[in-house]
């Protein structure tokens, strides 16, 4: 298997990488494994109409109903 070596990584930036790997439980290679093969891989379509379909089921199942109008309303509250 091939070995990538870094030089020259900065201190802020192996810091936040070695956190980020406690969070996922991962080694600090494992997560910059990660990062990597998510830097790299092509692009997932979204299937929107999919993803439409699913976020409009879900809200059936929540049992009320929001207006437009008490959407903009509760976007302003608190921003006097």
């Amino acid at each position: 298997m091939p070995t990538l070596t870094l030089k020259a990584l900065p201190a802020p930036l192996h810091r936040r990488l070695k956190a980020r790997a406690s969070s996922h439980k991962r080694s600090l290679n494992q997560e910059v494994i990660s990062l990597l093969e998510e830097a790299v891989s092509p692009a997932r379509k979204v299937d929107t109409a999919k993803l439409l379909a699913e976020a409009r089921a879900f809200r059936a199942t929540l049992g009320f109903t929001v207006t437009p109008d008490e959407i903009d309303r509760l976007k302003r509250e608190g921003r006097k």
